[in-house]
């Protein structure tokens, strides 16, 4: 029976030993930074690649006469596809820390769905408990790294004062990071959690207020 978040699904499932990306996103994401300098939440916009595109119009039952462009009609049903349904255990791959501790996040809504030259494009909005951005440090990543996330679309936020900073992962490191798991596992389909080692990491920085 065909599922239309099937081509989804693939992507939140674990990868075996000598898994590389099968689904490519460019993100975007714009945080919410209130007057004391602290973010409360994020606008995640994530565009997928061609293939998976299609993937999902062949599963949904979209653009029947293939000329890449949706209907109003067909576009509020694709809305908030990609937040349905989801695996427990799965965190939407964002992940953000203050000082070194996780911060839990509620669930997403959707609030944008487009489709341009072949792409779609989809945005959420996820509420994020009030942070100090003074040592605050953001992931975006499959653990599995069946998904690449590439935040090329930049990172902006609400307060003109602040500026995001994105490093970029260390290739070198990230390739031994996966040789060295790679080489404790015990059977060859055993799960390899090895996307956070390929993760660009987003910093904020604030200037103070002055006297």
């Amino acid at each position: 029976m065909k599922n239309a978040f099937f081509a989804l699904a693939l992507a939140l499932v674990a990868a075996p030993l000598g898994a590389h990306p099968h689904i490519f996103v460019e993100t975007a994401l714009r945080f919410e930074v209130n007057d004391r300098s602290e973010v409360t939440g994020v606008t995640v916009t994530w565009t997928y690649d061609d293939f998976f595109t299609l993937l999902i119009f062949e599963d949904m039952g979209l653009d029947p006469d293939g000329d890449g462009e949706l209907t109003q009609a067909e576009l509020d049903q694709l809305l908030g596809f990609d937040l349905v349904e989801w695996p427990e255990g799965f965190e939407g791959d964002l992940y953000v820390y203050s000082n070194g501790e996780k911060i839990e996040m509620p669930l997403p809504r959707p609030i944008g769905i487009a489709v341009e030259n072949g792409f779609i494009t989809a945005t959420h909005f996820r509420e994020i408990p009030a942070v100090p951005t003074d040592g605050i440090e953001i992931l975006q990543y499959d653990p599995t790294y069946y998904v690449a996330y590439d935040v090329s679309q930049g990172v902006t936020l609400t307060d003109p004062d602040c500026t995001a900073n994105v490093t970029d992962p260390n290739e070198d490191e990230a390739l031994a990071a996966v040789e060295e798991e790679a080489g404790s596992l015990e059977d060859v389909f055993d799960e390899m959690l090895i996307g956070v080692h390929f993760s660009d990491t987003i910093t904020i920085s604030c200037a103070q207020p002055s006297n």
